[in-house]
């Protein structure tokens, strides 16, 4: 094996990213190394290249990004006892501590210490990738590679849908980048009676139809509120999964949820949203959740079970597949708002 290898690296705290020879990483003893078959842009790594005021805040360059990935593993610490050289895999990118309150009560997934691979540490946009033993998430063979790398946002989309009940209940989404369309999916897959799918972007709408919800609105354009109504006879739909994050969605999510659902936020806002608490949440007896990740590590359960059931197309959603050389036309491409999910490729080989 090569002592180097191809990277993206985030040199300095400027827009920007470049493409290196770099060092491959050391590892320890309950580390597995694992040579990245692809990755797959997110829109965490938008600000990253943009170095917004997010990224100014968290980021310490210099930083190897990428936290969505699949690949094989190559080497092992010596205390490494659950996988092996050639196993497939991905990994669950947040590092829990294992040691505050959430941690030992079934919660890691929201930890108070939590370390996010290609984020606090150098990630996946590499050929080769350090994961701990204990994040690493084997893979069947049978799951196709492009969906592997895409297991992150899966995770979210899944975590959000079963979130609570779902079969036989109507379904709204708002915000259909990557996450909400793979919830499209999901929601499908796990039995429920419809699925509204709602998005400004032409492009994003285009990719929610071919994805098979029911009904896909533009809230630019229609009325949602009133189209909502009519096609669950005045009630509101059961569940809303807030996947925007911008005030006129989340206000829209509260429009539109019956009396007594449910609403689950996991769409990031940039500013304090202003609600009416006595009429949107507490006399129409609605539920919220705030959703953060992946529950480690029922919904890897959850959603290996469902690929390798063949329950999810999540085709559609891929729009983009590149060689990592040219990650920063990449870049500028998910800018224009006409890619969904962006497939990197470390050898520059779509066979991965």
């Amino acid at each position: 094996m090569s002592k180097t290898m191809q990277a993206v690296v985030k040199a300095a705290a400027a827009p920007g990213a470049e493409i290196r020879e770099v060092k491959i990483p050391d590892f320890g003893p309950t580390d597995v190394l694992v040579k990245v078959k692809i990755a797959s842009i997110c829109g965490t790594d938008l600000h990253i290249y943009e170095w917004d005021r997010w990224a100014q805040s968290r980021i310490h360059p210099p930083l190897i990004p990428g936290h969505e990935f699949c690949g094989e593993v190559v080497a092992l610490g010596n205390e490494v006892t659950t996988v092996k050289e050639g196993d497939f895999v991905s990994a669950e990118m947040h590092v829990a501590c294992g040691k505050c309150l959430q941690c030992r009560t079934g919660e890691a997934h929201i930890c108070q210490n939590v370390k996010i691979i290609g984020v606090d540490a150098n990630g996946a946009f590499a050929e080769y990738v350090v994961i701990p033993e204990t994040n690493i998430w084997k893979l069947d063979p049978a799951v196709p590679q492009e969906y592997a790398s895409i297991l992150d946002p899966l995770g979210n989309a899944v975590h959000s849908v079963l979130a609570g009940e779902i079969a036989a209940r109507t379904v709204a989404i708002t915000g259909c980048g990557p996450i909400g369309l793979f919830a499209i999916a999901v929601a499908r897959a796990v039995g429920a009676a419809q699925v509204f799918a709602i998005e400004v972007n032409e492009h994003r709408r285009k990719i929610a139809a071919e994805m098979k919800a029911d009904l896909v609105l533009d809230p630019s354009t229609q009325k949602v509120h009133q189209e909502i109504l009519d096609r669950t006879g005045g009630l509101g739909v059961d569940v809303v999964l807030e996947m925007a994050g911008h005030p006129s969605a989340i206000r829209t999510a509260f429009d539109i949820v019956r009396r007594g659902g449910r609403i689950s936020l996991l769409g990031l806002t940039s500013k304090p949203i202003s609600l009416n608490f006595s009429e949107d949440i507490i006399f129409k007896g609605i539920t919220i959740q705030g959703i953060n990740g992946r529950r480690m590590y029922q919904t890897w359960y959850q959603m290996t079970a469902l690929l390798k059931a063949g329950k999810l197309d999540l085709r559609p959603a891929i729009t983009d597949r590149i060689a990592m050389k040219d990650f920063s036309s990449a870049m500028e491409r998910l800018k224009t708002g006409e890619a969904s999910k962006i497939l990197v490729y470390p050898n520059g080989s779509r066979m991965g």
